[in-house]
Order: structure tokens, then sequence, then C-alpha cells
């Protein structure tokens, strides 16, 4: 039988939370994976002549490629003071009300060429796929204003038909409060313009809202979210990140595909997310750029074992924008197993198949099992505990998207 690709000899495939195989290969044809098991099983059913292409993986560990549920990759400008402000003390409220933070990044994209804002995304896909992300979700939020927020879109659509990266696209009007606007006034606006304007359009899938102190109360949020849900956007929020608002508990009522951050997040939050069947998503990367907490996976998984949620019960991301400018999901999944204690299998799943849920999608992206789409990293390793356990290097040494290899 021909078969598009064949991965052979694997020391490591990580097929999925349960399965991991030693000295294994992988079976890709039509852009989905066909067959996975061990070597020798493998090469007699499909034998490396009948393969368009080989990749030789001895010595090396094969997972999938990684699912980055939550980035604001699209900006302009640069904020590396505010990294410096920060070790001085600064707290990002503080930042935000000097006029950095959102709005700096706001000016900066208002001011950016539609042909600088493609370029600056097209070069942050370039890194990460490079770091083995395949599939990656992307906000508007820095544009405040109806016709710079459907430029954002319209290059993130642009930028997932030129680049192989998968590009998911989330309309993200309500990130801040535009500066010398009412709150209340400018969620009429979103509501009455933006989404209808955003629907038609037709780029964005999700609706998602800052809600939080210094940003949109629950109440605002909540008519957002409704009224984005009744244009078929689903729903995602910011919650809980900074102060705890309610904000998961809403997230809960209007059923998000995820809530995101969860740094202040309670018992009774977490079993309102799990009973409403919302993915926890988690950003390591934005408690380490901060210097504050991070968040309590153990509660959140201690939670989901007691109601019998499947595994991976969680997800993380990179949350990669100007303030936590973080482009590796293997660096996000050390800061999981570091400052959030989970175990390194754990962690991988969570930055592969739980961020797969956190984007809706239940057609095995994220795993390698059969008929899977063939999203898949080689790590230049024997086993997948190395992409979080050698940190500060990356260990991702080819990516295949959709069957194809496109980086090595």
């Amino acid at each position: 039988m021909t078969v598009d690709l064949l991965l052979h000899d694997a020391s490591e495939v990580l097929v999925d939370p349960d399965e991991q195989l030693e000295n294994a290969s992988v079976v890709v044809d039509d852009g989905e994976v066909v067959a996975t098991g061990p070597a020798t099983e493998i090469e007699r059913e499909y034998p490396r002549e009948n393969a368009s292409r080989t990749v030789d993986a001895s010595g090396r560990a094969v997972i999938p490629g990684f699912v980055d549920s939550h980035t604001h990759a699209l900006f302009a400008g640069d904020r590396s003071d505010e990294f410096a402000a920060k070790l001085r003390g600064k707290t990002y409220q503080e930042i935000l009300a000097e006029g950095g933070g959102i709005h700096r990044t706001v000016e900066a994209v208002r001011e950016a060429s539609r042909e600088t804002l493609l370029d600056n995304l097209l070069a942050e896909l370039d890194v990460l796929l490079a770091h083995g992300t395949t599939t990656v979700e992307v906000k508007s939020g820095y544009g405040l204003d109806l016709d710079i927020e459907l430029l954002m879109l319209d290059v993130i659509a642009e930028a997932d038909d030129r680049h192989p990266v998968d590009v998911v696209a989330t309309f993200m009007g309500a990130h801040a409060v535009p500066r010398q606007e009412d709150a209340d006034e400018y969620v009429d606006r979103v509501v009455d313009e933006f989404l209808p304007a955003v629907t038609e359009q037709g780029v964005a899938s999700f609706n998602d809202v800052f809600c939080d102190e210094g940003a949109f109360t629950v109440e605002q949020s909540r008519r957002v979210l409704e009224a984005g849900a009744e244009y078929g956007l689903t729903p995602k929020i910011h919650a809980e990140e900074l102060v705890r608002t309610g904000a998961a508990q809403l997230a809960a009522d209007v059923g998000a595909a995820s809530a995101d951050h969860l740094l202040m997040a309670t018992r009774e939050d977490v079993e309102a997310l799990y009973e409403a069947g919302v993915t926890p998503v988690f950003l390591p990367g934005t408690a380490f750029g901060l210097d504050t907490e991070y968040a309590h996976a153990d509660e959140f998984l201690a939670v989901a074992d007691e109601m019998g949620v499947d595994a991976p019960a969680i997800a993380i991301a990179s949350d990669l924008n100007p303030n936590c400018y973080a482009q590796s999901m293997g660096f996000a999944s050390t800061l999981a197993c570091v400052g959030m204690k989970l175990p390194p299998m754990d962690a991988l799943a969570a930055a592969t198949v739980g961020g797969a849920r956190a984007l809706n999608r239940s057609d095995g992206l994220g795993t390698l099992r059969e008929g899977a789409p063939a999203d898949v990293a080689v790590v230049d390793a024997p086993t997948a505990v190395h992409v979080p356990y050698n940190f500060g290097v990356n260990t991702v040494d080819t990516v295949i998207k959709g069957g194809r290899v496109v980086h090595e």
C-alpha cells in the first residue's frame, strides 16, 4: 500500500495522553494519521519503499504538534521598556494607568500599515512553527475601533491562507475600554456595531472579553458574549486573572469554549466550569513574565478527577503578546511543570489535545490517533519529557503539518 509519509523507528511516539509507544513508527496519508505502532509491525504492512517520503526518527521522539489556544500574536510596536519597568516594581495596572500596556499597542497597531501587520504576524508564525506549534488561536483586540478590528481579522485570515500553521481567529473588541470613552457606551458599540460587521466579514470563530478589574465588568462582559453567541460566535473569556470577579461563573453560564488565566478561581468556579464543559486554559508564561503566583492546576485536576472529567482536564497556552513575549509552547510546558507542578506528560497533553479542546476541536487534533490530522513534531531527544526538561533551547527538529514536512 502506497502512503504519503512514514516516520520510522522513533524512540518514542506520544499518541495521546494515555498511549506512549517505544520503538514505534507513524504512517501518514492524505493529511491524516493512518497508523501508529511498533516499528517492525508497521514496516511489514507499510514498507519504506511504498512511502512517497520517509523521515528517519531514530533516537528521537515524535509528538503531536502543539495547539496554542490563546495568543495575541498580531501586534505592532515595542514594549520592551515595560519589562524593565516591571523589574523596578511597576505593576501591570500601574503601567496601564500611565498609558502603557494594551493602550500603547493599540496606538502602534492603529498607526501600522496592513503590510506591516501581516509581515509581523507571518514572522511570529515562522517562530511558532519552528518550535512545534501547528495550530494557533490569534485574537484581534488591539484596534478598539471597528475598522481596525476588521483589518486585524482580515490580516489573520490572510496569514492563515499563506502560512502552514492553522490560524484560528478570535474577535476581541472588548479587550480594553478605549481612552476617553465610557465603558458602557463602548460596550453598546461593540454589541450594536462591531459584532454585526464581524459576523458579516466571516473570519472570526470566537468572541473573547477581558473581564477583570480595570477592564470589563461581569455584566458588560455578559452583554458582549451573549450578543456574540446570537451571531454564531462561540464565547471565550479572560477570567479571574487579577482579581476574582465572577468571570468563571459567567463562562459557565454562557457555555464558553474556554475560560483563560484563572489565577484567582475558587473551587466553586472550577466545579462550575467542568459542569458546563468549559475548558480551563492556563497561561504560565504570563505568571512568569509578571512574577506573580501561578495557577493552582493541582486543585483543578483534583476536582476534575472527583467529577470524572476526561484527561486532559486543562489546557496550557503561550499567551504570546507584547506583555508576554513567549513563542515556545515547549517553554510553556516547562513553566507548567515548574510553576504549576504539573507532571511532564500532563503538561504536554495540556499543550496539545488540551489546546484542541479549548478550540472546540474534537477531530483528533492534538493527538496521533488513527484518523487525526497529521500535525507532528519530531523532537531531537529520545523522549517527549525532554521538551519541558531541556528548557532554554528548541528541542523540535522537524515539523509536519497536514502530512507535509513544513520545517526541518
